[in-house]
């Protein structure tokens, strides 16, 4: 992991991670760029992680991760937004550089299925109880109610509505 050069704003450093107990958690996971070894290789910036529950990291957020390049595989792509949540701040900082470590973690997730778009969003908590996608799982509506985001906003805005209100789980494999 090392400094984002064209970075221009604040960011960690290796140390800030040092005896902190929380994982460098990948927001955008270096799996999913074995496509192009620069794009790989920019995924370990520090500018692409934040402070993850060791468990989290390992666990639950590593299985999301890898249902959604499933779906982006058996779907040709997906679309994908992911991204902390500080809410309370309850883990407060680490290191000098005062990194805040998120409460949680989101993604959004579109994907275009023979013409059809489909949309589903998760929050998972930021700590080491196992959390079920099916009960992390909710509209991209609501996940931009809580963030104050605009994700998908490429969609003519009469169909993104739609998109982004439902929510089936059946859709994606997680009614179990």
């Amino acid at each position: 992991f090392g400094w984002d050069s064209s970075f221009k704003g604040h960011q960690a450093a290796r140390e800030d991670y040092n005896n902190s107990g929380w994982d460098k958690g990948h927001m955008a996971p270096a799996g999913d760029f074995r496509w192009d070894s620069t794009a790989m290789d920019e995924t370990f910036y520090l500018t692409n992680v934040c402070p993850q529950n060791e468990t989290f990291n390992k666990k639950d957020w590593q299985f999301l991760e890898k249902k959604v390049l499933q779906w982006a595989q058996d779907y040709g792509k997906a679309w994908v937004v992911t991204g902390p949540l500080i809410g309370e701040n309850k883990y407060g900082t680490i290191g000098e550089n005062e990194v805040v470590v998120p409460d949680a973690f989101f993604k959004a997730v579109m994907i275009n299925r023979k013409g059809k778009y489909y949309s589903i969003a998760f929050v998972l908590q930021n700590d080491s109880s196992h959390q079920y996608l099916q009960d992390c799982a909710l509209t991209v509506n609501e996940l931009e109610e809580e963030t104050g985001l605009n994700f998908f906003y490429n969609l003519d805005d009469s169909y993104e509505e739609k998109v982004e209100d439902q929510l089936r789980l059946q859709d994606w494999g997680l009614n179990y």
